[in-house]
């Protein structure tokens, strides 16, 4: 890792006064016992189970040396074996292919996200790469028992610009070309024969175009098309083909599940909520109908749409605290694996019977943590200057008054993304340092409908940043937030806000931590990856077009304003990262440096949008927290 810290010409003072702090501020002692930062960003104990097809095995990530690795057991059996030999990066994403001998997996190459698939063949260990093609993604599209040996995947390496789809044989090796990218898809999907009926394409408006054919000789011609500020999603094709299902915001301020028939564009809605967009919704991939959807405002909870499993959700819902969703299943479909999460202890995995009715706990994530004290998230409606409702959780520390406590504003990248109620690593460790913190869904997150959607439009640094304000002025009025030790806090666009935070309301934070942010948006929407070009115009809808409104852009970039710096920061970049370069982070450090401002900034040279690997991720948590303390106080780990 490369380290740079600059303009230490009053380090001493600040130390002196972070000591001070710490002493004057609440009783910390108080607080329940330090939880080390290894058991909250550290490699997880076990992780993202999985059941074979025929129902026989269970595969899940663990460590190995270290680094997370596959690993395969027999049901009932203690043969648990490693079948994957990553020594650096770890594996993260890992699923069972229909034929009940193939593990597949993802990997890029130090945070580049360039994926490749592999596979492991579980009868002899043998290892295959599946796309070996430099400087080209491959992402899964589809698996599909009645085809246990197909893989449908898509990949730019005709044209680095655009996701062709692929058809992959795991017997042969074989990989054909399905769907040839015509320019504008930017996804696709197959019908339940495996053939690809459907897709979806952009509109030069920044809209989207639902395209369906008849089949894979013809032509795509245009079934639906959404406008920019409409929200439009297909899910896959009914059991007998005529339909498909997709969520649509047309006609709606929420994302409501519908079906609609490819032939004549009838629509009826299978599902809606009031007040939030469709979140989750579960398919059977045997009999291809919807069997629940879920909705998440303050909490997220299930509506089963099928009877064949209402008993079943009945049932779970028993089993343990928080909430849970269906991660596996068998090909019979008797046997589920789910995943329960709640605020106050890590996910726990557990094997469902559908026979029987009955789960049993199968592991714990990170069970070190039970037997620390955990802080609740608390969720909080704020209302922004406009009257617009922010959904908002607060997180305060466990064993102190909650009262004029330093606080930390955790902003959620994306922005189109979302905070939710759960165990959040973050929240628990700033939480259990002394510090309260809040997490706010500001203008422009997802879940909300499209007017909170929409009213974020051209919004960075504005509104969407009064949102914040607003929420931080809350906190301090509320009482729970000392406003002499509020620190912004933040990855992607995040690190963005945390940048525009201490450029257009230094007097709001104390201090900075910005993770992968872009500090200058007419650069950030000239270096995004040649794959999101389809999308382009979108970004632009959304965020503001640089050939037309570059002085509102230079405006809104915190780069520009980098004079009006008065707090400390502290900046993490991946030096890999496709999606915000590192050039983000180094023009407005030169800036920082320039105007003698104080900022810390360390370089990852092996990690790239986020820190994958925990050696990393251990190291800058380290760095955030000492650096937090000294303008905050509460607890320290050495």
């Amino acid at each position: 890792m490369n380290v740079s810290m600059i303009s230490k010409r009053w380090w001493g003072a600040l130390t002196i006064l972070g000591v001070a702090l710490l002493v004057s501020g609440p009783a910390f002692a108080e607080l329940p016992a330090l939880i080390p930062r290894e058991l909250l960003f550290g490699n997880p104990d076990r992780a993202q189970a999985r059941i074979s097809p025929d129902g026989t095995r269970m595969s899940y990530l663990a460590p190995r040396d270290g680094v997370l690795n596959v690993w395969v057991k027999t049901i009932g059996r203690e043969d648990d074996r490693v079948v994957t030999n990553d020594t650096l990066r770890g594996i993260r994403i890992h699923f069972w292919a229909y034929d009940d001998k193939h593990l597949l997996y993802m990997q890029d190459k130090g945070g580049d996200e360039n994926w490749r698939i592999y596979a492991v063949n579980l009868t002899d260990d043998t290892e295959r790469d599946l796309t070996p093609f430099d400087s080209v993604q491959a992402t899964p599209v589809a698996l599909d028992p009645n085809y246990p040996d197909d893989v449908l995947f898509q990949m730019n390496r005709r044209d680095i610009r655009l996701m062709d789809l692929y058809n992959l044989n795991l017997v042969t090796g074989d990989t054909k070309i399905v769907g040839e990218n015509r320019g504008d898809i930017v996804g696709w999907v197959p019908d339940n024969k495996f053939k690809v009926r459907g897709a979806f394409a952009s509109l030069p408006n920044g809209g989207f175009s639902l395209l369906v054919r008849e089949s894979e000789m013809d032509d795509f011609r245009s079934l639906i098309e959404w406008d920019p500020n409409e929200d439009g999603t297909p899910y896959g094709f009914t059991a007998d083909g005529t339909g498909m299902y997709i969520g649509d915001s047309r006609g709606a301020n929420v994302t409501r599940l519908k079906v609609v028939n490819v032939t004549s564009g009838e629509e009826s809605v299978l599902a809606e909520d009031d007040r939030t967009d469709l979140a989750e919704v579960m398919i059977s991939p045997n009999t291809y109908k919807v069997e629940a959807v879920s909705y998440n405002y303050d909490r997220a909870r299930w509506q089963p749409l099928d009877d064949t499993v209402a008993a079943d959700f009945e049932a779970i819902r028993t089993l343990a605290d928080g909430e849970f969703s269906v991660v596996s299943r068998d090909r019979a479909d008797r046997n589920w694996l789910l995943a329960f999460s709640g605020d106050t202890f890590s996910t726990r995995y557990y094997a469902y019977s559908r026979d029987a009715k009955k789960g049993t706990l199968l592991f714990s994530t990170r069970p070190e943590l039970d037997r620390y004290t955990l802080a609740p998230m608390k969720f909080v409606e704020i209302q922004a200057r406009d009257g617009l409702i922010l959904p908002a959780y607060l997180t305060l520390p466990v064993g102190v008054e909650s009262r004029n406590l330093p606080m930390v504003l955790n902003v959620h990248g994306g922005p189109w993304a979302r905070d939710a109620w759960g165990y959040d690593p973050e929240a628990q460790w700033m939480a259990n340092r002394g510090w309260a913190v809040l997490q706010v869904n500001f203008r422009g997150s997802t879940g909300f409908g499209k007017d909170f959607v929409n009213a974020a439009n051209k919004e960075w640094g504005r509104a969407m940043q009064n949102d914040l304000t607003d929420a931080v002025l809350w906190a301090n009025e509320q009482g729970y937030a000392d406003p002499e030790k509020v620190a912004i806090y933040g990855g992607s666009y995040g690190g963005y806000a945390c940048l525009a935070g201490a450029a257009f309301t230094p007097e709001l934070y104390s201090c900075g931590v910005d993770i992968v942010g872009p500090s200058n948006i007419m650069t950030l929407l000239a270096s995004i990856p040649p794959y999101w070009e389809p999308m382009i115009k979108l970004m632009y809808h959304r965020v503001g077009d640089p050939t037309t409104e570059e002085e509102m852009l230079k405006e809104r970039s915190p780069l520009f304003s980098a004079d009006r710096i008065r707090i400390p920061l502290l900046i993490g970049q991946g030096a890999n990262d496709p999606r915000v370069k590192q050039a983000e982070s180094e023009q407005i450090v030169a800036a920082l440096k320039a105007n003698e401002q104080y900022v810390e900034y360390v370089v990852y040279p092996d990690e790239g949008h986020g820190f994958a690997r925990p050696e990393n991720r251990l190291d800058f948590y380290g760095r955030s927290e000492k650096f937090l303390n000294r303008y905050l106080g509460g607890r320290l780990e050495n």
